[in-house]
């Protein structure tokens, strides 16, 4: 008998459902009475101050209705009121500080709060399974020199981590944060994609240094090869179809969308693949290769590569069914309930949502 076609092989056509799903199906921890609270995954949320709130609530609710037990967020004292208020379900931490509260402090005294700040997030990071970092973060420096040292901190954990909205902005600036580190998943879109190219490959490809003249054609080849430069994080480049590499392979992702683009949608993927790449992991990690086979030769071998496509395709889903009832007035908490969604349909998707919503 042939040997099942690899997810590579098979993306972007809806005739091959029938070939991914079973795969990422087999990924998603069964629901027993036997098991207890954080079994199923314990995520953390960084980000979140004055200005946006939104996003990390977004991340850490679409965790939750993946099926994550608990969700944490990490945020400034300034948005943690406003995050707590959104919903009881979230834990939230009101940890970092912002520089506008602390202009008058001497540096020192900065770099003091600096370490209470990493202090107070190192001793919850041995709980986590997986950490969101970046929706709703900012650009304050203060606080990206604080989220600097969690990355560090995480990585000495063996923690995977999902890097999104200004935390790419700060990778982006400072690359070394994550190169090298196969459990770090970068989500960003085209034009974050592009000034991510322009910095790592720009100074040695006068064509890339400018990410305004980057070409648009051929991204599954150039994203393989950058993930490969950054030393094999994956790397989700968000869009009319999710492209996916982690330097090895690329998956397209390219099944169900929405034409809306209301946003928030980034911090619903983030949050989403921060559940499924830790179930991935711990699933691989199994010795018995009989029963990791289905995932590893109809998906991958990677976990952040199956968790990341995983997360797409889901989202991908909610979206096209918030979009089928809402139409242009589509927005992101329509998605996010659409997440999990139980149906009578037919669909393989609904084999998925049983794993995650039904005992």
């Amino acid at each position: 008998m042939a040997a099942p076609a690899r997810a590579a092989d098979v993306v972007g056509s809806s005739l091959k459902l029938d070939v991914v799903l079973p795969a990422l199906q087999a990924i998603v921890p069964r629901l027993s009475l036997g098991r207890h609270k954080g079994d199923a995954g314990k995520i953390a949320v960084v980000g979140g101050c004055k200005e946006y709130t939104g996003a990390p609530f977004f991340a850490g609710i679409s965790a939750l209705k993946m099926g994550a037990d608990l969700a944490h967020v990490f945020c400034s004292k300034g948005a943690a009121t406003v995050i707590k208020s959104y919903s009881p379900e979230l834990i939230v931490h009101p940890t970092l500080e912002e520089s506008y509260l602390l202009s008058k402090l001497a540096e020192k005294e900065k770099e003091e709060i600096k370490q209470k700040v990493l202090e107070e997030v190192e001793k919850w990071l041995p709980r986590f399974d997986c950490l969101v970092i970046g929706p709703g973060l900012g650009r304050d420096p203060l606080i990206l020199d604080c989220v600097a040292a969690i990355i560090d901190s995480a990585k000495r954990d063996n923690i995977p981590m999902v890097i999104d909205g200004d935390a790419l902005f700060l990778v982006t600036n400072n690359p070394e944060l994550v190169c090298g580190y196969p459990l770090a998943i970068l989500t960003p879109n085209f034009n974050e994609y592009k000034r991510l190219v322009a910095r790592i490959m720009g100074p040695e490809n006068d064509v890339l240094s400018n990410y305004h003249d980057i070409p648009d054609n051929n991204i599954p080849s150039l994203l393989k090869v950058l993930a490969n430069r950054m030393g094999g994080v994956t790397i989700v480049q968000k869009g009319e179809k999710d492209i996916i590499s982690d330097g090895n392979s690329v998956l397209i992702s390219g099944f169900f969308g929405s034409p809306r683009r209301c946003g928030g949608q980034g911090d619903v993927l983030s949050g989403s693949i921060g559940v499924f790449t830790p179930w991935a992991r711990q699933f691989l990690s199994q010795q018995d290769q009989s029963v990791t086979k289905l995932v590893t030769e109809r998906l991958s071998k990677n976990p952040t590569l199956s968790g990341a496509f995983a997360g797409s395709l889901l989202v991908r889903k909610a979206a096209a069914t918030a979009f089928s009832q809402h139409k242009r007035s589509t927005v992101t908490t329509n998605i996010i309930d659409s997440l999990g969604i139980r149906s009578l349909s037919l669909s393989l998707y609904v084999c998925v949502c049983v794993c995650v919503c039904v005992i």
